[in-house]
């Protein structure tokens, strides 16, 4: 079987990577579609697509998960609801379920007669990409324990962590 696991993953954190685990663990193909792909450098949607293809290939490649059985779909949105699923599966390899925390995508897939899993948790609160670019913001090191280590280094090489205090003055508070 082949499922989905839909996000924005803006970053990849360790909460995702036990996701994808759990998926694979229940022995289903996986492709994962990296949603709103066309968003960067706002306070919500600090990285590009391609940074965050790169984010999760380096965390599933540092964990030492099968990337034979994984694909990763960058996925634009379209901002039309109800259309949505059908704009999903004509860019994304043939799936059978899917998985989303997000209760709209939930609804959407279930209205379009896509069976949806959920994944259990780690710790939600701790391991929010909300709550990790507010650290990123307010130069908390802390975030770099909370997204597998090649996340944090790309971060660091490529400057994102500058991005998102630049992108983050005008709306969040330090």
């Amino acid at each position: 079987m082949r499922s989905a696991f839909i996000g924005r993953f803006q970053p990849v954190h360790k909460g995702h990577v036990h996701s994808v685990r759990q998926i694979l663990d229940k022995n289903e193909d996986l492709v994962i579609v990296i949603g709103s792909a066309q968003y960067s450098h706002t306070p919500h949607n600090p990285f590009t697509g391609g940074e965050r293809v790169m984010f999760m290939k380096g965390a599933l490649i540092e964990e030492g998960l099968p990337l034979d059985r994984i694909d990763i779909i960058p996925l634009a949105d379209i901002n039309i609801h109800p259309l949505w699923v059908s704009h999903m599966r004509s860019f994304v390899p043939y799936f059978e379920k899917a998985y989303t925390h997000n209760p709209l995508v939930q609804s959407l897939l279930k209205e379009a007669g896509i069976k949806v899993d959920e994944t259990e948790l780690l710790e939600r609160n701790t391991y929010s990409a909300k709550h990790i670019r507010d650290l990123i913001r307010w130069d908390n090191p802390e975030w770099k324990t909370l997204v597998p280590d090649s996340v944090a280094k790309l971060i660091k090489k490529h400057k994102l962590d500058e991005r998102i205090r630049e992108v983050g003055e005008v709306t969040t508070k330090r």
